[in-house]
Parts: structure tokens; C-alpha cells; sequence
């Protein structure tokens, strides 16, 4: 029930991690998250490194972990979580909505600052950040470092604010490596001993 709620990837697992992707990460650093040591201290982590190195299967993974030890977890796309607050504004639920976000004990945000937003999304990534400091954590993932996320923000002293709350208590995970998503595409089968029939195409 706790995973439902937290609407996390059943395939993304600890356990269904492929150990031969070409990516590089720091695994020390890895075991201290996955231990929780962080969601006791209520301190924050940043998943950062390119596209599809796996930095949401990891999120993912810890999410998981969390919710077996009975922690209460949300996972959602940073995007996602905006447009619902934004919504919540005109429904007039805003804080019924924000309060789902800062009731957790962790929150994982995909895609932190991958668009520029706007002085509405700006002020509700503030309050999220600057509300659950020292309450709750946050798992981050992100295409940018945090030395980049200031200028996504439309106020830069509510930036400055936020990501200096956030950085100054989270864990920095980065990950190198080659797209995990290559090795996924399609390729033509082998066809010898297949039984396929091949089929010849004319232009």
C-alpha cells in the first residue's frame, strides 16, 4: 500500500538494477542512502548526471527501500507536481495539495529543473523546499547540477534561498556514463534456426 501511494516504478527495484550498465557512480556514497541514514537526519540528496544514466531508478530504488522500513514516500516529476499546485490555485485546494507534499517523509522530485519556471513555480518550489527543511527529505534528480538551478528559478533571492537550504544538508550522487536506454532499442533477429521467414521489401 505504502509503494502505491507512492507512486513508485514496481520495476524500478535495488534488486533489478543491471550491474553491467556502463555507468559510473559512487557506490560508497550510494550504500550511505541506501541505509536511510538520511531520512532519519531528515537531510536531502541529488541524483544529477545525464540523460538515462539511471538517476530514477535509483530515486526510485531508495523509494523503495523507504517504504519497506514504513517510511511514507511521493514520487512524481517536478513538472507534474507544479501543474497540480498550480490547478489546486483555481480548484481552491492549494493547501490540501501542498500539504500531501510536505507530509511525507520523502519526497522524490524527477526532473528538477529541466524547464525555466515561471514567479508562480518558483514560489511553490521555495515553499516546498524551505517548508519540509529539517522536517522531511528530498531525493532530487536532475540533467543540471545544482550550481545551474538558480537560474531556472524567475526570483533569484528565493533561488538563493531554497537551493542554498537544499544543498546545505544533501547528499551529492553523480552519475557518468553512457544512455541505459541504447541498450534497449530494437534490433533486426537473428534470423538462422529463428524459423522467421524473411520477407524481401522492393522499392
Amino acid at each position: 500500500m505504502r509503494v502505491k501511494r507512492a507512486q513508485l516504478d514496481p520495476g524500478m527495484r535495488l534488486e533489478e538494477w543491471d550491474e553491467g550498465t556502463p555507468v559510473s557512480y559512487d557506490r560508497a556514497m550510494f550504500n550511505e542512502l541506501a541505509s536511510l541514514r538520511f531520512l532519519e537526519a531528515h537531510a536531502h540528496a541529488a541524483i544529477v548526471g545525464p540523460v538515462g544514466v539511471g538517476k530514477t531508478f535509483l530515486a526510485h530504488a531508495l523509494g523503495h527501500l523507504a517504504c519497506q522500513q514504513g517510511y511514507e514516500v511521493m514520487a512524481l516529476r517536478s513538472d507534474r507536481m507544479l501543474k497540480i499546485l498550480k490547478q489546486a490555485r483555481l480548484d481552491r485546494t492549494y493547501d490540501e495539495e501542498m500539504d500531501k507534499f510536505l507530509a511525507v517523509d520523502l519526497l522524490i522530485l524527477d526532473d528538477f529543473g529541466l524547464d525555466a519556471m515561471d514567479p508562480v513555480e518558483s514560489r511553490d518550489s521555495h515553499e516546498i523546499i524551505t517548508e519540509r527543511d529539517r522536517k522531511g527529505s528530498i531525493i532530487v534528480t536532475s540533467n543540471r547540477g545544482p550550481d545551474e538551478w538558480l537560474g531556472m528559478f524567475a526570483d533569484p533571492v528565493r533561488a538563493q534561498s531554497a537551493i542554498d537550504r537544499f544543498t546545505s544538508r544533501a547528499y551529492d550522487l553523480v552519475m557518468e556514463g553512457e544512455s541505459y536506454r541504447q541498450r534497449l532499442k530494437p534490433t533486426v533477429m537473428d534470423r538462422v534456426g529463428s524459423g522467421h521467414k524473411e520477407v524481401n521489401l522492393v522499392n
